[in-house]
């Protein structure tokens, strides 16, 4: 079936005028000559021209915050299957240490602890302990903290509680990395105990779906739906699988991990539109028509990884392939990917030369797992 595409600017004057369309609009093909073909050597071409042109575009970001974090998680499992391998491996080492392998500068922010955790993969290689003995020094000052207080937002309490879904992908994984590296079972209950608090306060358990922060939960779209936004569910959706492929697989609270994750994606792959991608707006996505590329990247990620990890059914095969055929089709001449809402805390608008490099960490996370998918399926 197709459906008509509207440009750019079309789109914008519906939004501004205040109409929806039911159309959805489409990334124009790419002049990048990529195919969205799930085979391996196919797969791989377009992780790689999508992740060279990141190094050859630094974001400008610091080297410790959270924007960088899924951009070198990513290029560590492009460089676990590429003959550039070394390539890849020494571009994540100099970033480590160009600061000295440290943690971003605030003990208890979630983003800053998102940075560990390609130190704690690439410990998994190298084994040069000085790669992760900061995050394990400031996950001890973690370990004797209390974590009391409400979660009710605001932006001095996220210094020290998770009070925003995003923290979900940060700190929790690297978590659970230093648990499965160290063989402290410390890190995994923290861990566990700080999710579970903050899944209760901002989980909607009738939607399925997690709220930014509480600022939204008395908030409604153009269309009288609750407010949920993509990414932010991308991040709690990827940051499920992260920490389900990292913790013990003998950790007596898996199985709750589990639910959630297989909860979450039934509800998220109902929710992708015909052409692949999944709008900033989760339950509003005519309020903004034009493609999204980061949720969408984040959920293909996460859909493939429960895909190939038997945690989800083969009827979840065509949403994947269709989330990785958006994502090709978003990539700009050169590798640039697209259509990446920038740095935001709710919906928001995006265009085909907008990106950031959180998008490029999660367009390679989607790939590694096609990549793994294209393999089973070549079986």
């Amino acid at each position: 079936m197709r459906f008509a595409r509207l440009s750019v600017a079309a789109a914008t004057a519906f939004v501004v005028a205040g109409c929806s369309t039911s159309l959805p609009l489409q990334a124009p093909a790419p002049t990048t000559a990529l195919s969205d073909a799930v085979e391996p050597q196919v797969v791989l071409r377009a992780m790689t021209i999508v992740a060279d042109w990141q190094l050859a575009n630094p974001s400008g970001h610091k080297p410790y915050e959270w924007q960088e974090a899924p951009f070198w998680a990513g290029l560590y499992e492009l460089a676990l299957q590429s003959s550039s391998r070394l390539k890849y491996l020494d571009a994540i080492r100099r970033n480590g240490e160009s600061i000295q392998w440290q943690p971003g500068p605030e003990p208890f922010l979630a983003d800053d602890h998102a940075i560990t955790q390609s130190y704690f993969l690439l410990y998994r290689l190298e084994h040069d302990a000085r790669m992760i003995e900061p995050a394990l020094a400031r996950f001890g000052q973690m370990l004797q903290a209390p974590f009391a207080e409400s979660l009710e937002f605001s932006d001095d309490k996220t210094m020290r509680e998770w009070v925003w879904c995003d923290a979900l992908f940060m700190s929790p994984p690297a978590l659970a990395l230093a648990t499965s590296t160290t063989g402290d079972g410390r890190y995994a209950e923290l861990m566990d105990r700080l999710w579970w608090k903050t899944t209760d306060y901002l989980y909607d358990k009738d939607e399925r779906l997690f709220y930014r922060d509480s600022r939204f939960f008395d908030q409604h779209e153009r269309n009288g739906k609750k407010v949920f936004w993509s990414r932010g569910n991308g991040w709690v959706l990827a940051g499920l699988a992260r920490v389900l492929e990292y913790l013990p697989p003998e950790y007596a609270g898996r199985p709750r991990f589990v639910a959630l994750f297989q909860k979450m994606a039934e509800r998220i792959a109902g929710l992708q539109g015909p052409d692949g991608y999944w709008r900033a707006s989760l339950l509003d996505p005519d309020s903004r028509p034009i493609p999204e590329t980061s949720g969408t990247a984040f959920f293909t990620y996460a859909l493939a990884w429960g895909l190939n990890e038997g945690l989800l059914g083969r009827e979840y095969e065509p949403t994947v392939r269709r989330g990785w055929s958006a994502l090709v089709r978003a990539v700009r001449p050169g590798g640039k990917l697209g259509y990446v809402q920038r740095v935001s805390d709710q919906p928001g608008e995006t265009g085909p030369e907008q990106t950031e490099i959180y998008g490029t960490g999660a367009f390679l996370l989607a790939g590694s797992e096609l990549f793994r998918l294209a393999g089973r399926v070549g079986r």
